[in-house]
Formats: C-alpha cells, structure tokens, sequence
C-alpha cells in the first residue's frame, strides 16, 4: 500500500499529531531532522494512506501540518553531528510551513520555508560569492539552482523546488543557512555585490505554465510566452489560464519564479 508524507509548522505541532496517533495506535514512522538537520526541520510523520483517513478522521484534520506528499524513501542520510553555530546567526531557524508535490516536475516536492532570520542584508554578499546565481536587489530575491533543484530566498522566506524528497530539502535550507551564514560572518573580506544577475532558465518558467497552448495570452504557444517573461517583455498575469481561469494552482509557483528575474508589475 502506498505511503504518505508529512510534517509540521513547529515542534508543537508535531507533538500534538504524534500524541494523536498514539492515542488513536495507528501504525506510523517518524523522521526526524536530528541531529545534523534539528535547526532546520520539525520531525516528518509517514502513514499509510488506511491509517491517514483514520487520523483525519479522529481529529487529525485540528492539526497545523504543512500539507501531504505520497512518501519517498530518502536518497541521502542525515548527518550524525550537530549543524554548524555561528557567532552572528543571520539566518535563525526555519519551518516548513507548505509542503506539496512539485508542479514543475511532481515526481518531486515543493516546499515553503520561513526563517526567524532576516536575509536581506546578506544578499548582496551571497551575490558575490555564487557564481551563477540570480540576485533582484528590487524584491529583495536570490535565486540559486542547486543540480536541478531551484531555490529562492526571500527575506524571511525560501521556497525549493524538485526537491526529492523531505530529507534533501533539508539539506537544502541547512545548505542555505550554511551559506548566508558564511558569508554574514566573512562579510568583512566581500566586496558586496548589489547588480541584478543572470535569470534563471526559461525552461523553468514554461515547467510552471498550464500548457494548454491557448492563445489568450496572445503568444502562439506556451513555450513562447516564457521566452516572453524571461525576456521581460510581458508580465505574468496575461497568462489568463492561471489568473483568471482554472489553473489557479499554478500562480504561486509562476509568480516565486517570475519575482526571481524582476518581472515588474505583477498583479496579484
């Protein structure tokens, strides 16, 4: 039978499911983030999909999870020593506070973080020191591709996609505190950098679009209006199919990409 994933906005809301389930004795796997991950992640719950209707059922739907993804055997191992401490911690702890399947390829997942941090300041030193990275100095946002994983920082919020599965993403946010922190805490040897650079691929934009080759935004294909966002010469919200008609899902992840590149004037 297939299983299913998910975790929580903060340890009291784990604690509250796991005492659910005990109380309900359904069958279920904990993985938690300790200790290499324990400042970036609350425990992730495994069920299968019996013992999930169970839960929600009895009272599993009172509990602040952060959404539901069927379960995948994690690639990697968590690291058996403590994360890294720094004297000057820009980064702070962070939750996941959405969890969901990736819309631009859903064999992988999504997620949404939000740090006790604040970024802002960091950006434009993480600009000089990651080749290859997308900084708008307007949002602020800065956008890095990890292999085929994409990762946005906003000031207080950092969204990945194609993750694969919870224990890579992680890996991707301590990756990232790792990171700002470094460059926060060697900020004195950085020349700042605060130019826009490189968008990330147009590719990228078109895996976030309906795909229906409607015509409504007057581009001839789907594909083409991506070229056309990545080049700046429209904006998101002509893509009716997601603005004004049923693939609504889509915007967030449209509008997280689009806000990486600068795209002005997005109506929400």
């Amino acid at each position: 039978m297939s299983k299913v994933l998910t975790t929580f906005s903060s340890p009291n809301a784990f604690r509250k499911a796991w005492e659910l389930l005990k109380a309900l004795d359904l069958s279920h796997e904990i993985i938690s983030p300790a200790p290499g991950f324990n400042m970036v992640g609350v425990p992730a719950v495994v069920l299968s999909q019996e013992s999930r209707s169970a839960f929600m059922q009895y009272g599993g739907d009172s509990t602040i999870n952060s959404g539901w993804v069927d379960y995948r055997e994690a690639r990697i191992k968590i690291p058996s020593g403590d994360p890294e401490i720094f004297a000057e911690d820009i980064f702070g702890r962070s939750s996941i506070m959405v969890l969901a399947p990736c819309i631009a390829d859903t064999s992988k997942i999504r997620i949404i973080a939000y740090i006790s941090g604040n970024l802002a300041d960091v950006f434009p030193y993480m600009n000089a020191k990651m080749g290859g990275a997308s900084y708008n100095p307007h949002g602020p946002i800065f956008t890095f591709m990890d292999g085929y994983r994409m990762v946005s920082l906003y000031t207080q919020r950092i969204a990945v996609a194609k993750a694969d599965d919870i224990v890579d993403a992680w890996r991707v946010l301590e990756m990232t505190r790792t990171q700002a922190n470094t460059c926060w805490n060697n900020r004195s040897q950085i020349e700042p950098n605060y130019k826009t650079r490189k968008k990330p691929p147009a590719l990228e934009i078109y895996f976030r679009l309906p795909k229906t080759n409607c015509k409504q935004c007057g581009e001839k294909t789907c594909l083409a209006f991506a070229l056309q966002l990545w080049s700046g010469k429209v904006v998101p919200n002509q893509c009716r199919e997601i603005f004004n008609g049923k693939f609504g899902h889509l915007k967030d992840a449209l509008l997280e990409i689009c806000g990486g590149m600068g795209v002005e004037d997005i109506q929400h």
